[in-house]
């Protein structure tokens, strides 16, 4: 509940007031299951909203949405109003902003890939080192040729490029192995069944649509239906992780502002540090360190702060300890250690309340104005003013109306030219290339084939005129023979004739000489 420059958030023997001024040193909410985060989640966050601070969570089990509704006047609250002393009670809800990763009917959040970047989407795919070195290149490679990566084809066309073509980039950017190539292709076989193929592609989201407040000046929460997100462990906690480094990244430093700029809220924070090498890590401390100075605050939510490294739990001031069940010896030890977190207050001891602490009920220390963490209280939480349970039908229709023009923008996926196509329209320029050289060597061969058909033929055509002229030759020849023969012969018959008959002229002649 806003009053004034600060949030009453829970009553003990004093009031528990988170105030605006310190709310970016960042906290903790922590319980067993059904000890009350929940509602703690919603007070916390409700009252952002209404100081005009706009908030993110994740809806883990399907009931945040009920921030967008007027909560429920039963006897219980009114109980607990009237015990409480509070005045001036009113219930609302906050305005909302719906946001879906997985195909949902919310409004779609994206990523592109090259937001995501190398370490992240590693760390996402569960790689070793080796294949995180090759996804690097290929990033560089990508980087280089300026070729877009925006969704999961993208980077599937540009790993099998660069497979294809690792000769030509070994000297340049290093081995790239056809086995770890391949061993990325399998893992994103895997991150598609989770269903992380819709979470990248564009329109891209802009974070700068979270920061936004309604016409009244409520900052409005951001709820992200996380009901089958945590069923994809990995995919949840690395856009949460890449959330974080991008608010960081972008947000202009503020110094110390009289409220937050932003408040993100982490449900489920175990998801996130889970197995998280040292480099992530080290960036989580960094990026919790620093974004304060960008006016954001990071609140964790999670059962046990033993979830939470160290490095991390340091940095959080503000703290919400509900119940803790200690029934192993690890438990007792996290109970403990939850207990020595606290500035110790002389009225109860904190390892003995926490067994003890009933729903709604926790330790609180939040930051007082000098910034030094007060003495913890035990103390019941106040009731949110919005409704506790999920939003009815008729409230979430109204929610979704109120948010068309970001649908508008972000509803409709639009796949531009990028890395795949680009790759695509290469490989069917070779292939046209290639198809069309086949088809020149064809041609040539083929007009090659004509011609030494035609020259063949052509000299068949000769042998056959030469072989013709040569029998007309003969028979000319032969022909000519046979005149000369006859000529020969007629004139030796005409001699022969001529002979007789001048023999036997010169033999009248002779004999008539001889008869005178």
């Amino acid at each position: 509940m806003l009053l004034d420059d600060k949030l009453w958030v829970a009553q003990g023997e004093n009031p528990c007031y988170l105030l605006l001024n310190q709310a970016n040193r960042h906290g903790l909410i922590a319980g067993a299951s059904g000890t009350g985060k929940t509602v703690t989640l919603k007070v916390l966050a409700e009252g952002f909203s209404h100081a005009g601070v706009p908030v993110f969570m994740a809806d883990v089990k399907g009931d945040i949405t009920g921030m967008c509704q007027t909560g429920e006047d039963t006897e219980n609250i009114r109980e607990r109003v009237a015990k409480f002393g509070i005045e001036n009670w009113s219930l609302a809800g906050c305005p909302c902003h719906f946001w879906d990763m997985l195909e949902g009917s919310d409004i779609p959040v994206r990523v592109t890939i090259s937001d995501m970047g190398p370490t992240l989407l590693s760390r996402l795919l569960g790689l070793t080192e080796v294949q995180e070195g090759v996804l690097d290149i290929v990033f560089r490679i990508a980087d280089d040729r300026q070729l877009l990566l925006i969704d999961l084809k993208d980077l599937r066309a540009m790993l099998n490029y660069v497979a294809e073509h690792a000769k030509e980039f070994e000297t340049t950017y290093g081995k790239v192995s056809s086995q770890s190539t391949g061993a990325i292709l399998r893992a994103l076989i895997s991150l598609e069944d989770e269903g992380a193929g819709t979470f990248f592609g564009e329109p891209a989201l802009e974070l700068a649509d979270w920061f936004s407040c309604d016409e009244s000046g409520q900052g409005y929460v951001n709820v992200l239906n996380a009901a089958k997100l945590v069923q994809s462990p990995q995919v949840y906690a690395m856009f949460l992780l890449w959330m974080l480094s991008e608010l960081f990244e972008t947000l202009p430093e503020v110094g110390d502002a009289d409220k937050p700029k932003f408040v993100f809220f982490f449900d489920e924070a175990h998801l996130l540090f889970n197995g998280m090498p040292k480099e992530l890590l080290d960036k989580m401390v960094q990026v919790v360190k620093l974004i304060r100075s960008k006016g954001v605050g990071v609140y964790f939510i999670t059962q046990s702060p033993s979830d939470i490294p160290d490095e991390v739990l340091a940095q959080l001031s503000n703290r919400i300890q509900h119940g803790l069940r200690a029934y192993t010896p690890a438990e007792q030890k996290a109970v403990r250690a939850a207990a020595a977190s606290f500035r110790e207050n002389p009225a109860f001891a904190s390892e003995d309340v926490i067994l003890e602490l009933g729903t709604g009920e926790a330790l609180v220390s939040f930051l007082d104005a000098e910034g030094r963490p007060s003495i913890v209280e035990n103390a019941k939480v106040l009731p949110p003013q919005c409704l506790m349970a999920a939003a009815s039908d008729d409230a979430m229709q109204a929610a979704r109306a109120a948010q068309q023009p970001l649908m508008d923008k972000y509803g409709t996926a639009v796949d531009r030219e990028s890395a795949f196509e680009v790759i695509q329209g290469q490989a069917e320029a070779a292939a046209a290339e290639q198809e069309q050289a086949a088809e020149d060597a064809a041609a040539q061969e083929a007009a090659e084939n004509e011609a030494a058909a035609a020259a063949k033929a052509a000299e068949k055509e000769a042998e056959r005129a030469a072989k013709m002229e040569q029998w007309q030759e003969k028979e000319r020849q032969k022909v000519q023979n046979q005149v000369i023969k006859d000529v020969s012969r007629a004139a030796t018959s005409m001699l022969g004739q001529f002979g007789k008959e001048a023999g036997k002229q010169l033999l009248r002649g002779l004999f008539g000489g001889l008869k005178k």
